[in-house]
């Protein structure tokens, strides 16, 4: 009998691991050959014939490079600028009441904003040419994000270069394709952007209906276990660009809380425009900020300068510096746009009888507009009453959207050719989720008078008269 050998054991196991390997490599490379010869095979009986090829050529047709519009949809009339945006502009050399920007307090034309700026620009130059990581951040930013959160009772702000990227770029930095966000169905075309780019799942709410809400958060949450287990996130706008109206926070919060969804809220038209000192829709309707995870908004309306901001915790702003894709990597802001809002800001809180101001400035367009029979008869007005912002509907419906679209330039062209400065409000066609009704989008200004308002009525009368009779 041989005694046991370990050795021998060893050797012997080492012998069957060659054996697996070299059959198992052998497999292998019989299974490519057979694939490869397979392939090849194929793909000789499959080529198609030179006539079939032909034929292919001759049926395809490439898709537009644009998309096809209606030439009525697009404005064929170029209104050229040329003076400040002030009380009255310059249009096309004719002088006219400016109703059409968003310089609510003519801080465009201040001259102690106008000297902030010019200081800025001896000490900083024009622009910064690099990104806020690379030699893009200079003092005045951190001033600026300084001061937006302390002016918003935030913890920390964190400025965009341009408002727009704002918006998209802070939705992308938190919502992932995993997650579902309930939007108003009125949002601004920045917001959609941003959901678009996300991948997330995007459900829609008719305008300001805390109802319609709360009944797609349920049918949601009760279609499957999955989309319980979902982060929800809302976004609404505190002033809605689109249509003039304020949004109805309270209800949303009180479903913020019962459902537990995370709340962004763009500002961009609200900031200086709402509450006692202007701090935007959460000081309108007095709900405590920690309520909102996150304020997004914008420095190019009522702080006449340019870029944007999100003001929130330190935990969550700090997150869009390494997230944020407009703040990593755009050109930070030009140093004297961060003056403009820094000294725009510092006059807000100075002269908070300016907000006071604008609102009965509103209101009086507002009532001037609704309490005249005659222009009623050509339009409707559905913005709230206090909104700097509001918009004229037609009243016919019947009209096409393009036969609108075309009625509503000719009345503004007739408006401004009277000395009255008034804008249809532009859309992207086919790009919007909901493609807002044309409009003529009226904008209020602290300085317009009462004579002013009066000559608005009768030139919109005069106008509409003309194109829709």
């Amino acid at each position: 009998m041989t005694p046991y050998s370990p050795i021998n054991t060893i050797l012997n196991q080492v012998q069957l691991n060659h054996i697996y390997v070299e059959g198992s490599i052998l497999i292998v490379l019989l299974w490519i050959l057979i694939k490869k010869a397979a392939s090849s095979g194929k793909s000789k009986t499959a080529k198609p014939a030179e006539t079939d090829i032909e034929k292919q050529i001759s049926a395809w047709n490439p898709l537009p490079l644009v998309s096809k519009c209606q030439p009525a949809s697009l404005s064929l009339t170029s209104h050229v600028i040329q003076s400040k945006a002030e009380n009255y502009i310059l249009i096309n050399g004719r002088s006219c009441i400016n109703f059409a920007t968003h310089n609510y307090f003519s801080f465009t034309d201040d001259k102690s904003v106008e000297n902030a700026v010019i200081e800025a620009v001896n000490k900083y130059g024009v622009g910064t040419c690099g990104p806020r990581a690379f030699y893009g951040t200079i003092d005045i930013h951190l001033e600026l994000e300084e001061r937006i959160a302390k002016f918003m009772d935030m913890e920390e702000a964190v400025i965009y270069s341009y408002g727009f990227s704002t918006v998209t770029s802070a939705i992308q930095a938190y919502i992932k394709s995993r997650d579902i966000v309930y939007v108003d169905e009125q949002v601004n075309f920045a917001v959609q952007k941003g959901l678009q780019a996300t991948k997330a799942t995007v459900v829609y709410f008719k305008h300001n209906s805390a109802d319609d809400l709360e009944r797609l958060i349920v049918e949601n949450k009760n279609s499957s276990r999955k989309n319980r287990s979902r982060r929800a996130f809302l976004i609404v706008e505190g002033l809605y660009i689109n249509t003039g109206n304020i949004c109805d926070l309270p209800s949303l919060i009180d479903l913020r809380i019962k459902h537990k969804i995370r709340i962004f809220i763009d500002e961009t038209m609200s900031i200086g425009i709402l509450g006692a000192r202007g701090r935007g829709v959460t000081e309108h309707f007095n709900i405590p900020k920690d309520e909102v995870d996150l304020i997004i908004g914008s420095l190019e309306t009522t702080l006449s300068a340019g870029g944007g901001f999100c003001v929130g915790s330190s935990f969550v702003v700090e997150h869009q510096r390494l997230s944020g894709l407009g703040y990593c990597f755009s050109a930070s802001l030009p140093p004297l746009m961060a003056a403009a809002a820094i000294h725009a800001l510092d006059l807000i809180d100075k002269r908070p009888e300016m907000l006071i101001a604008l609102r009965e400035r509103s209101v009086k367009i507002h009532r001037v507009l609704v309490n005249s029979p005659l222009l009623m008869d050509y339009f409707t007005l559905k913005s709230d009453a206090t909104s700097p912002v509001k918009h004229l509907y037609l009243k016919d419906e019947s009209l096409l959207h393009v036969e609108q679209q075309e009625c509503l330039r000719n009345i503004v062209d007739l408006c401004i050719a009277e000395g009255v400065a008034l804008t249809v409000a532009a859309y992207l066609d086919h790009k919007e989720h909901k493609m807002p009704k044309p409009s003529i989008r009226l904008l209020a200004n602290i300085n317009v008078t009462d004579e002013n308002v009066d000559f608005l009525k009768t030139v919109l009368l005069r106008a509409a008269t003309t194109c829709i009779s």
